[in-house]
């Protein structure tokens, strides 16, 4: 006979009390409910680290995307747009006319030390709701804010316009030099000379 029968054939004459046993129960459930809370935590571990990895996947390959209202060319228009953290965007859309448009643009700005800092998302679409001047083929120049729509082809004197701008919540005064750029203001005119 082994030690492992012996050891059997000594308790098996040992009987436990039914309170011991319902109280080894108990241990034996606790135990199970542990295990059990374990493994949902050890799931959920996992999905965040999941998740978290395919989120930063998609922050490495251009940021994420969402959908915002802009005006292009003086029309509400929505667009799905990709900031890409470096002070560059990725925009599509749909023209008036119905077909699909892509822009790309950004920026820095330059620090009080020289470096160069890239725009933040907000300074990205402030740019994109700053005013658009645009020269068509035909010869027609016009400008473009939120819902305005002016052409200004005949208001250039000495290949300068003034152009005063309302979109019910503000003013917005421009100095456009003919094919060389313009300047904004909420305040007045600049004059040509005070921009390049």
């Amino acid at each position: 006979m082994t030690n492992k029968e012996k050891y059997k054939q000594a308790f098996d004459a040992i009987y436990t009390s039914p309170s011991l046993n319902l109280e080894v129960e108990k241990m034996e459930n606790m135990k199970k409910r542990r295990n059990y809370k374990l493994m949902i935590t050890a799931a959920a571990a996992c999905i965040l680290v999941i998740s978290s990895a395919s989120i930063a996947y998609a922050k490495d390959i251009g940021g994420i995307k969402r959908t915002i209202q802009l005006w292009i060319h003086g029309d509400q228009t929505e667009a799905t747009i990709q900031f890409s953290g470096d002070g560059h965007y990725d925009m599509d859309y749909i023209d008036d006319n119905g077909n699909p448009k892509k822009q790309s643009g950004g920026g820095v700005a330059i620090g009080d030390d020289g470096t160069e800092i890239p725009v933040t998302e907000e300074e990205l679409i402030e740019m994109l709701n700053s005013p658009e001047v645009e020269y068509n083929e035909d010869g027609s120049v016009w400008v473009y804010w939120f819902d305005n729509k002016v052409e200004i082809t005949d208001k250039f004197e000495d290949g300068v316009c003034y152009l005063k701008l309302e979109n019910g919540e503000e003013e917005l005064y421009m100095t456009i030099k003919y094919k060389n750029g313009y300047s904004t203001s909420s305040s007045g005119y600049l004059q040509p000379w005070q921009f390049n």
